[in-house]
């Protein structure tokens, strides 16, 4: 496994740094439903939270499908 960016081929680089937004907004969308689920089993303190973290999750979907897509080329 490589630790460092730079010995990174360039292509391999773009194809990375392309699909780190996307799995960020899975990895935040995932932890919000994940959270949301705890408070209404009990497990977490609930105070409002379900509700706010589900539409986060829905604005990160949404949102997040059209802001993700690269602009411009490299």
């Amino acid at each position: 496994m490589l630790s460092d960016w730079n010995l990174l081929s360039e292509e391999l680089q773009l194809v990375l740094s392309r699909g780190a937004p996307r799995r960020a907004a899975e990895i935040i969308v995932d932890q919000a439903e994940i959270l949301a689920r705890e408070m209404e089993c009990g497990s977490l303190t609930d105070r409002g939270g379900p509700d706010a973290l589900r539409l986060l999750a829905a604005v990160v979907r949404v949102t997040g499908q059209d802001a993700l897509e690269p602009a411009g080329y490299a």
